[in-house]
Order: C-alpha cells, then sequence, then structure tokens
C-alpha cells in the first residue's frame, strides 16, 4: 500500500474518529452503540499495554454503574480469577487486592498482577461493599482453562469438605494425572503419542459425577461454590482434551480453548439468569485474537474460530465487539515462554497495516465506530493487523505479529492509542525502569 493509498484511507476515517480526551463523557458514543447488548467485549492489541488496561477498566466502571452488568470474565484461570471474586465480594480471608490477585503466579504474571488490575478489583471491592442487600454484586470471574492440576486440587478441597465419599472417588480418577508431576504439556504428549494411558474417561466421569452430586445437593452447601467445583471439574475435562490436541492440529487446540471460553462465558450467563433479576450482562477482556470475530480474518480462513465469533453467533444482536489497537510505544512482554518480563520498545506499525492507517490520521487517541458509515467502507480490506501477545519478538514483526483481517467485520468498534506505554508489573524484575513522565493522573487531571 503506497503512502498516498494510507493518507486517503486516513482522511475518510477522520471525520468519523471521535478523539479521547480524558473527559468523563470520552465514550458517550460508544455506550449508545453498544445499547442493550447483553455481552461486550473488550480486546488488546498486547497483554502488556498500559493504556488498554485502564480504558477497558474505565468501560467497564461505566458498564456496571449505568447499564447493570454484574459479570467481568476475562482470559485468565478460573480458580486464580475466583480467589479475587470472593475476595470483591467480601467472601475472603485476603486482606488486601495485591493479595487476592496472589493466586496468578503462573506465567505471564504480568497479565493480571499490574497496577490497572489493582485499582480496578480495588475499585470492584468498594462498589459491591457501597450496594444494599439485595442488589446483585458484581463477580471476577477467569474463562481459560490452563490451570488444570489447580482445577484437581479445588474439586479436591470441595468433596472434601461437603462429600469425602466422593472425595475419594475423585481422588481415585485424578491419580491418572499424579506420574507427570503437575506438568500438563508432560501428560498431554505421552497421551497422544500412546506412550501412557490416556486420563480422558477418568476426567469425564468425574465431572458426570459432579453433575450428579450438584443436582443431588442439599441445604447447606452454597449455590456459588457448588458451581465453582462443577466449572473446575468441567475445565478438567477440556484441558485434558486440550493439552492431548496441542501435539497433534494447532487449530484443533486454539478451538478446544476457545469453545471452553465461550462455553464457561454463557455457563456464567446461565447460573446468575438463575437469580430471576433479568438477564445477566457480562463484560469480557481478552485479547483481539480471541475477542475479534474470525470469519474476518486469516485465522477464520485456516479453520479456526474464537470467542468473539463464537459469542456474535449465539447472542447475535446482543454482543457487542471493542478492539484495541496502536502504533507505536513500549509494552511488557517476554523474549521467551517462561522467561522474565521486559520493558520492550513497539516498532511503529508497518505501512500496509490499519495500525499505519490510524496513525496517518493524525488524532492520538480516538474511538471509531465501523458498523457503518464512510470510514467502514474506506477500512474494508483485507489488510494488515498486529497482534503482540506475552512474547514480543521484533526482529520477526511482519511473520511474528501480524495477520489480515477485514477490521470492520472483525470488530463493531476500535479504539486506537498512537502511542502507548508498557502497563507496570506489580512484581516488576530488577531493573524495570522509572516512568519517564509525570504521575499518571489521566482521566481525572489530579
Amino acid at each position: 500500500m503506497s503512502s498516498n493509498d494510507v493518507q486517503r484511507i486516513a482522511d475518510a476515517v477522520r471525520p468519523q474518529a471521535q478523539p479521547l480526551e480524558g473527559h468523563a463523557h470520552d465514550y458517550d458514543a460508544l455506550f449508545e452503540q453498544i445499547g442493550d447488548a447483553r455481552v461486550v467485549l473488550l480486546g488488546e492489541a498486547t497483554h502488556g499495554t498500559h493504556e488498554f488496561y485502564r480504558e477497558r477498566a474505565r468501560i467497564t466502571q461505566r458498564l456496571i454503574t449505568e447499564k447493570g452488568f454484574t459479570v467481568v470474565a476475562a482470559e485468565a484461570d478460573w480458580p486464580d480469577a475466583y480467589r479475587v471474586n470472593r475476595w470483591i465480594r467480601g467472601a475472603s480471608e485476603d486482606t488486601s487486592a495485591n493479595a487476592a490477585l496472589g493466586g496468578f503466579q503462573r506465567f505471564p504474571t504480568w497479565m493480571w498482577r499490574n497496577a490497572e488490575i489493582l485499582s480496578l478489583v480495588d475499585w470492584l471491592r468498594e462498589y459491591n461493599d457501597e450496594l444494599g442487600e439485595r442488589r446483585r454484586r458484581v463477580g471476577f470471574y477467569g474463562l481459560d482453562l490452563y490451570s488444570m492440576y489447580t482445577s484437581i486440587s479445588e474439586v479436591l478441597r470441595y468433596l472434601d469438605e461437603t462429600d469425602p465419599e466422593a472425595a475419594q472417588r475423585a481422588r481415585y480418577r485424578y491419580g491418572c494425572f499424579e506420574q507427570f508431576g503437575e506438568d500438563p504439556q508432560a501428560y498431554g504428549y505421552t497421551a497422544q503419542m500412546r506412550i501412557s494411558q490416556s486420563c480422558q474417561d477418568h476426567a469425564l466421569q468425574q465431572l458426570v459425577d459432579m453433575r450428579r452430586l450438584g443436582s443431588a445437593t442439599g441445604v447447606g452447601v452454597p449455590e456459588d461454590e457448588l458451581f465453582y467445583a462443577e466449572q473446575n471439574a468441567r475445565l478438567v475435562k477440556n484441558a485434558e482434551e486440550y493439552y492431548r490436541s496441542m501435539f497433534s492440529r494447532r487449530d484443533s487446540s486454539w478451538n478446544l480453548r476457545d469453545c471452553h471460553m465461550a462455553d464457561t462465558l454463557d455457563a456464567l450467563l446461565a447460573h446468575f439468569d438463575r437469580a430471576g433479576d433479568g438477564p445477566t450482562k457480562a463484560v469480557v477482556w481478552e485479547h483481539n485474537s480471541h475477542i475479534g470475530d474470525a470469519r474476518a480474518t486469516q485465522m477464520g480462513a485456516e479453520g479456526e474460530w474464537t470467542v468473539g465469533q463464537l459469542v456474535r453467533e449465539r447472542h447475535g444482536d446482543e454482543a457487542f465487539l471493542l478492539g484495541f489497537t496502536t502504533h507505536t510505544g513500549t509494552v511488557s512482554a517476554a523474549s521467551d515462554w517462561d522467561a522474565p518480563v521486559e520493558h520492550k520498545r513497539v516498532r511503529p506499525s508497518l505501512p500496509e497495516s490499519y495500525e499505519a492507517v490510524f496513525h496517518a490520521t493524525g488524532i492520538p487517541s480516538f474511538y471509531l465506530p465501523l458498523r457503518d458509515g464512510a470510514a467502514r467502507d474506506a477500512l474494508a480490506g483485507p489488510r494488515l493487523e498486529r497482534a503482540i501477545g506475552v512474547i514480543y519478538a521484533p526482529h520477526s514483526e511482519r511473520v511474528s505479529h501480524y495477520f489480515e483481517a477485514v477490521l470492520p467485520d472483525q470488530f463493531d468498534a476500535v479504539v486506537h492509542w498512537d502511542e502507548t506505554r508498557a502497563v507496570e508489573p506489580l512484581d516488576p524484575p530488577a531493573g524495570w525502569p522509572r516512568r519517564e513522565t509525570a504521575p499518571d493522573t489521566y482521566p481525572f487531571g489530579l
């Protein structure tokens, strides 16, 4: 794409781009577009950008206070997020938000143990504390399935407290996984290669048993704790299949993971709908590559689907998908899996990308609706879109971090921040740079 083409498209986008200036009414147009949506998915182009976390928190707070959203669901492990959920609902022995986030010890810890999440969790606790007894409290939940061994422990803990005989049966079944030293990838490899026997039947039998126990549970067992335990058993069953699929086809493991996350979201909606206070509304925090509609991307052409696609298919007009993009700046990311977090410089976006078009508008940050209008027509690609996960490899940027997409079909709207900075980990490694600018009091100006 020539520089003239980029500028021509940017000129078409500019009139519809709504600048974000730190005012309380920045997102009024977004909220008008969201309307009565039941599920709002908020993306991010990286797993380590301060502005993405901060702006998602601002939007989430307004969804809760103005539109009655009560479920905050994230690309996080179910047991670790549920520890946060207990704390914000006042049902935890943790003494602070930082302590409640203590379960997030698995790589990449900075995704959830960062300054912006700490502030949001504190806000959620304060909001719940101020509600009357009859008001439904907000909860925080994880949608991911990487916590197989932690979820096994949580199922056993629940059964030890409620049904010791059932706990004994569960220990026998889950004992199948013990020989792998809590290394799910080692289990997946040996099971898929038929080096050892699969634990698939044991995990499925335990889930069936949990559901039967749930339907027969008597008085005295909190319904939310029963739901939590059953979801852990379902996670073990799905994670077992996921880790075996990692050693077959990539699209198979990706699809299993995103289907699990979409199913967990629907299970949350159904669980809280049973309370009878009207339809439950959920806001979801995940990477753009999950919350965007795969049918509008190279991923979909390769046989992969996403949470965003599944939510659109299941909830129709009650779903709203919001992507986030950036042109350059810094990011918190690692150089390899399980490596320490680093403060990395993000290269300027490639000239043939959507991010380059947004940079060419000359607007530092803006919200852009994509359902109709001249901007939608001008952006109807396909073009390159950048995706930085927990690993950032600038030396192989084009291959590692770009894919083709049709942005107006992938999202209902996007938020663009031209220059962004790395999110601040709660546990930064030695040598982490001090913030170069004055304290960030945006959007309040205090």
